[in-house]
């Protein structure tokens, strides 16, 4: 499967796809790091930030004023790792670490955003919202079927001004409008929400260098997310009763988050707590329902690590 995967779970949304042996598509930040070095600079978030003009420098020179923003100049496992505001300049100081960097705090919608890009022309965008929950966590992403003017026009112009040569998908995400984080992929949580073809069209858009996609039936999806605590080596549930929810109306997919055979501490996880399901679907109460039968299934079956094993939130 040429669609290069690395996480099991989403495996569903390509299995049956008709890719080309030497068109690879990635679903990865490595992958994209990797395949695409004309353009990885993408990955240096103070890189981002500087070309939008943004306030922002690496640990070691002193924020002018607080609150900020930290994280590592790059991440490329995602989920918002080593990422918190610091709110004092004492906390600046006693926070510093190596290979992070700060930058301005910003305010307004927080959007994840899909891109289709054609030599630096954003032919296809979608836009999801999150419904946050604390420490970097979300209840639910909701996926729009509603356009955001501003943020479509603020891409198209910051794509086609540092992403001229680009053919693939870009995934960013934008903080009342301005790009926090830029990938070169697509969000691989929920391709079965924008439509049938969608991957038919993404294999086009990598193997041909052209977008065919209808969109003619877009609606509103919905991402709901199941978090556990930090410190548990969890076990996947009985795959009968993920089987009967995965068939409840309204639920196009149920995802696993996790691999039960690893430490905790070897996951990418928001300081807020570990990931371990995610429903997809278009009725965001039928989602929650299903998540909390997979959460008291989880809860049944957990392992409490001795305090030496356990992963730091």
């Amino acid at each position: 499967m040429p669609i290069r995967e690395t996480d099991a779970w989403r495996e569903q949304y390509f299995e049956h796809a008709q890719c080309p042996e030497d068109v690879w598509i990635p679903t990865d930040d490595g992958d994209a790091w990797v395949w695409y070095p004309e353009h990885r600079w993408i990955y240096d978030k103070l890189a981002v930030a500087e070309s939008q003009g943004l306030r922002c420098a690496p640990h070691g020179v002193e924020p002018d004023r607080f609150p900020v923003f930290s994280k590592p100049l790059v991440n490329l496992r995602g989920m918002g790792a080593g990422s918190r505001v610091l709110r004092t300049l004492e906390e600046y100081k006693r926070r510093q670490r190596p290979g992070h960097f700060w930058m301005e705090m910003l305010e307004g919608e927080h959007v994840s955003t899909d891109c289709a890009v054609v030599e630096g022309r954003i032919r296809w965008l979608r836009h999801a919202i999150g419904t946050p929950l604390e420490g970097g966590t979300f209840d639910h992403w909701t996926v729009l079927a509603d356009a955001r003017p501003e943020i479509d026009g603020y891409l198209a112009d910051w794509v086609a001004k540092h992403m001229a040569t680009y053919v693939g998908m870009l995934n960013f995400e934008t903080i009342g409008g301005k790009i926090i984080e830029a990938h070169m992929r697509f969000a691989d949580q929920w391709p079965d929400l924008y439509g049938a073809g969608w991957v038919d069209a993404l294999v086009g858009l990598y193997a041909r260098k052209e977008w065919d996609f209808a969109d003619a039936d877009r609606r509103d999806g919905f991402s709901v997310v199941l978090f556990g605590a930090h410190g548990v080596q969890y076990r996947h549930p009985p795959a009968e009763l993920v089987d009967r929810l995965r068939a409840t109306e309204g639920v196009s997919s149920i995802q696993i988050t996790f691999h039960e055979d690893r430490p905790p501490t070897t996951h990418s996880m928001p300081p807020g707590g570990f990931r371990l399901a995610i429903v997809n679907g278009f009725d965001v109460e039928v989602g929650r329902s299903v998540r909390q039968e997979l959460a008291l299934s989880f809860w049944s079956a957990q392992e409490l690590l001795p305090a030496s094993r356990r992963g730091s939130p």
